[in-house]
C-alpha cells in the first residue's frame, strides 16, 4: 500500500506544479504582450503628437543637379546669383565635375552672399592658378610619360577656398558627387567622408588632371559616367529636379577636320545620350526644369578670358526659367545672408506654377530651337 500512496501522491504533485507552471507561462505571456501593446500605442501617440506639432506632412523633395561642364561652370554661378535672389534653397545637392565643385561650394552656403562668394573666386581664376604650368609647354606637355598633362594642385587650391567644411556631411545642405572609378568603370557616388578629395576625384578630367585615390580605389572625372546625374535624385526621392547645364540644352558635332575631333564627339555624344535617356524615362510626378548655358565663347579648355560673359548669360537664363515656372519672388538683400532668415530646403518664396517634366504654358518645345527651362533636351558638352 505505502509505494502506491507514493505514487499517488507524486501524481497529484506533478499535476498541480503542471498546473501552476502553465498559469505562469500564460500570466507571463499576457503581461508581456500587454505591455508591448501600451509601448505601442505610446510610441504612435508620440508619432501623432511630433506630426501635430511640425503642422502640415513635408512637401516635395527639391533637388539641384550641377552638370559638368568644365570653364563654362562658371554660367552656374550667375545661375546661382538669381536663384538664391528668388529665395531658392533646394532640400539636396548632386554635382558633377565643374558641378561638383559648384556645388559643394553652395552646399556650404545657400545664400546669396555664399554665391556672391564663388563668383568672386570664379572672377580670380587664370590659366596660371588651376593649369599651372612646368618647364614643358606646347604640344610637349601631352607627351610626357605620365597620366595627366597637369597636377591637380591648383584645381585643389580653388576648391579648398570655395568650400566651407571639411566634410561632404558637415555641409548645410546634404550634397553628393560622382566620379567614375578605374576599378570596374563604373559611377560611385560621395555623400560623406573629406570634401575636397571628392570634389577633386569628380573633376579629375581624363587626361589634363590625375586620378585621384580615395580608400585604396582610384577615380576620374565624374562627367564620363553621369554627367548631368539626374536619376541619381530620383532615386533618392526628389518630386523636383532644377538641372543647371553649362552650355546648351542640343548639343550638335561639329565636322571633324581631324581623328581626334571625331573621337571627341564620339565622347561627348555619348555622354550626352545618358541625360536624354534619363528625361525621356521620367517616373509620373517628377518635374524637370532646366537651366541651360549658351554655345560657343570657349576657345581652350583652359581659357577663362569668358567668365564674366558666362556669369551674365546664365543670369538672364535663369532670370527666364525663374519668370516662366513662377520659381519664387525678389528676396531683398541680406534676407537669406548670413544672420538673417533663410528659406526653408526646398521652398521657394510665393511658388507659382511648375512645369511637369516639360514645357510651361506657353506651348511644348521644338527640336533645335527649345526655349528655357524645357526638360526634354540635351545637356552642354565637356566634364
Amino acid at each position: 500500500m505505502v509505494p502506491a500512496s507514493s505514487d499517488t501522491s507524486f501524481a497529484i504533485v506533478f499535476a498541480v506544479f503542471v498546473v501552476v507552471t502553465v498559469v505562469l507561462v500564460v500570466l507571463v505571456l499576457r503581461f508581456t504582450l500587454q505591455r508591448a501593446a501600451a509601448s505601442r500605442d505610446r510610441w504612435l501617440a508620440d508619432q501623432e503628437a511630433d506630426e501635430g506639432a511640425a503642422g502640415e506632412p513635408a512637401g516635395p523633395v527639391t533637388a539641384l543637379v550641377l552638370a559638368g561642364g568644365g570653364t563654362r561652370g562658371a554660367t552656374q554661378v550667375g545661375m546661382l546669383q538669381v536663384l538664391t535672389e528668388h529665395g531658392f534653397v533646394p532640400d539636396r545637392i548632386y554635382g558633377s565635375s565643374v558641378g561638383a565643385v559648384n556645388g559643394a561650394a553652395f552646399a556650404g552656403d545657400p545664400t546669396r552672399d555664399g554665391v556672391q562668394r564663388m563668383t568672386e573666386i570664379w572672377r580670380g581664376l587664370t590659366r596660371e592658378t588651376v593649369y599651372p604650368q612646368g618647364r614643358l609647354h606646347g604640344p610637349w606637355l601631352y607627351l610626357q610619360q605620365r597620366d595627366s598633362v597637369f597636377v591637380n594642385a591648383g584645381l585643389r587650391q580653388v576648391v579648398e577656398e570655395g568650400i566651407g567644411f571639411e566634410r561632404l556631411e558637415d555641409a548645410v545642405i546634404p550634397v553628393e558627387v560622382v566620379a567614375t572609378s578605374l576599378t570596374d568603370g563604373r559611377e560611385r557616388w560621395f555623400t560623406y567622408g573629406p570634401a575636397v578629395d571628392a570634389v577633386l576625384a569628380s573633376s579629375a578630367v581624363p587626361a589634363i588632371f590625375p586620378p585621384v585615390e580615395i580608400g585604396g580605389e582610384r577615380f576620374i572625372d565624374g562627367g564620363v559616367v553621369n554627367n548631368v546625374p539626374i536619376r541619381r535624385a530620383i532615386d533618392g526621392g526628389a518630386t523636383r529636379i532644377v538641372v543647371l547645364l553649362c552650355g546648351p540644352p542640343v548639343y550638335t558635332p561639329a565636322s571633324p577636320r581631324r581623328p581626334v575631333e571625331a573621337m571627341l564627339n564620339a565622347l561627348l555624344i555619348s555622354i550626352h545620350a545618358r541625360f536624354a535617356r534619363d528625361l525621356a524615362q521620367l517616373p509620373e510626378g517628377v518635374e524637370v526644369i532646366v537651366c541651360s548655358g549658351s554655345e560657343g565663347g570657349i576657345r581652350d579648355f583652359d581659357d577663362f578670358s569668358t567668365t564674366e560673359a558666362l556669369i551674365a548669360l546664365g543670369r538672364e537664363e535663369a532670370s527666364e526659367v525663374v519668370r516662366r515656372y513662377g520659381l519664387g519672388v525678389p528676396v531683398p538683400l541680406g534676407t537669406t545672408a548670413a544672420g538673417g532668415p533663410m528659406p526653408t530646403p526646398g521652398s521657394v518664396d510665393d511658388p507659382g506654377p511648375e512645369s511637369a517634366g516639360g514645357s510651361p504654358d506657353d506651348g511644348p518645345p521644338v527640336d533645335g530651337d527649345s526655349p528655357a527651362g524645357v526638360a526634354s533636351t540635351q545637356p552642354d558638352p565637356g566634364t
